[in-house]
């Protein structure tokens, strides 16, 4: 339900407010409780929209549209078997109603029975005159079954109908995207352009869509026109500063960048690329700048830490880079890129206890990554952890089966263990595989190497 404001509507609103506050009742007419109720909802004031709505029905009992608000509270609130009853009971008194339909849809819709929402959503097609905005809900039914093809379609008429609905256009692209339908979506919007030659958004998109497809110069294009249908629009400048870099146009992405710090406030990722891009022409000083306004800007924007701490990881600074590294981990200790970072640094400089503890927090967080495993296990083995080694390339193997790498040490970790069968075992298996993988084998276990066994394995190879 959708209702048009007014200085009166702001009246009734104001009206209504006072009321609340003096806490005495007044009277509204039911058109007043309407606006009053949907602003409250749209504004997302819930606790206020109930109270709207007590007090509307106990003046208007027999008002449908009321009653409707009040089954959409119930819906919002989870009480399907109520918003249930009531919309039966009003379907009796108005069977042609639309918006009971979309409200029943709403309720299938939130205990996943998505078939019968979009059932209902067609029914109600027959019925309303704001036929956009149902195509939009049987759109995004379609997206919540993951079926992209239908939502496009949906999304497609609810735009037919309204021209300047954005969202609807977002969520065609969106699709167009998830179906990797990139030449498809360019197709589209080149025919919206037709009819709105000067929608910034839609050349926006057109610019993106060319850039994952990796066609620079088109993208290019397409976000000037975006910046001269609109010479205010933010995320224009920014996409534009991107493709500047992938030409290598540093200084011009750096004019884009800082033209968005004087047309709104500035963002976390604007900064960014402008600390990308100066450390890419060498400018070491303003490069570290923006990037510590990036994480001033936004401390959980962890491509922020990550590029200060690789900044003076690359120029040998490793207690710096560690202190930077310290502040992001208070920050957030449950990313696992800081923990990879935060052994690797302190393997540098051979505080290899905390290293360990590093790469085993990364695994913890899910960072299954292959040189996580390794490296976690060469410093099990410097730090003589030969039970914790074994455990680390065990489970290194369940994600990487077979590889020479984690056999190799595995079998040397054996042998110092006492277990010479498995020892045995493994090496065979890695060096079929890579036989050059016997010269890892002696610089991590020189005294195993030179044991008659070994010797006598590797001349029987």
């Amino acid at each position: 339900m959708h209702f048009e404001y007014n200085n009166e509507h702001e009246h009734s609103i104001e009206k209504f407010e006072l009321m609340l506050r003096s806490n005495e009742v007044g009277f509204f007419d039911s058109d007043e409780f309407e606006q009053i109720i949907e602003h409250y909802l749209n504004v997302g004031q819930m606790v206020t929209a109930r109270k709207a709505i007590s007090l509307a029905l106990s003046q208007h009992p027999s008002s449908v549209t009321i009653r409707l608000f009040k089954a959409e509270m119930l819906i919002f609130d989870n009480h399907f078997k109520e918003a249930h009853a009531l919309l039966d009971e009003l379907y009796e008194m108005e069977p042609n109603n639309a918006e009971l339909f979309i409200q029943k849809a709403n309720i299938y819709s939130k205990t996943e029975n998505h078939d019968k929402a979009i059932k209902l959503l067609n029914e109600a097609l027959d019925l309303t005159e704001d036929q956009a905005d149902v195509y939009n809900l049987i759109g995004m039914e379609f997206l919540f079954m993951e079926d992209y093809s239908n939502a496009k379609v949906n999304f497609m008429k609810c735009l037919e109908l309204d021209d300047q609905d954005y969202a609807a256009l977002y969520n065609i692209i969106y699709c167009f995207d998830f179906l990797k339908e990139n030449q498809q979506a360019i197709d589209y919007l080149n025919k919206y352009l037709d009819s709105n030659p000067y929608s910034e958004v839609a050349w926006h998109q057109v610019g993106k869509q060319y850039f994952d497809l990796k066609e620079y110069e088109k993208s290019l294009s397409a976000f000037d026109f975006a910046i001269i249908s609109d010479d205010t629009f933010v995320g224009a400048y920014l996409e534009k500063g991107k493709v500047l870099e992938k030409l290598g146009r540093y200084n011009e992405a750096i004019f884009n960048y800082e033209l968005t710090l004087g047309l709104d406030d500035p963002t976390s990722f604007a900064y960014l690329r402008l600390g990308k891009c100066h450390l890419k022409l060498g400018n070491e000083e303003e490069a570290i700048k923006y990037l510590k306004r990036t994480v001033k800007e936004d401390p959980l924007l962890d491509k922020g830490w990550i590029a200060i701490v690789d900044f003076y990881t690359e120029r040998l600074n490793y207690q710096r880079a560690l202190n930077y590294l310290d502040k992001a981990i208070e920050i957030d200790g449950d990313n696992a890129l800081y923990w990879i970072r935060f052994a690797v640094l302190n393997n540098k400089l051979n505080f290899f206890e905390e290293a360990e503890y590093g790469y085993r927090k990364a695994i913890e967080l899910g960072n299954y990554e292959f040189d996580t495993w390794i490296e976690r296990a060469d410093i099990l083995i410097q730090l003589g952890e030969w039970r914790a080694a074994i455990i680390t390339l065990e489970h290194g193997l369940e994600f990487y089966p077979n590889n020479p790498d984690l056999e190799c040490r595995l079998s040397g970790v054996y042998y110092l263990t006492g277990k010479p069968f498995k020892g045995k075992y493994y090496l065979q298996n890695c060096l079929k595989a890579e036989p050059e993988q016997i010269i890892a084998f002696e610089l991590l276990f020189p005294k195993v190497y030179k044991s008659d066994e070994i010797q006598q394995l590797i001349t029987g190879l």
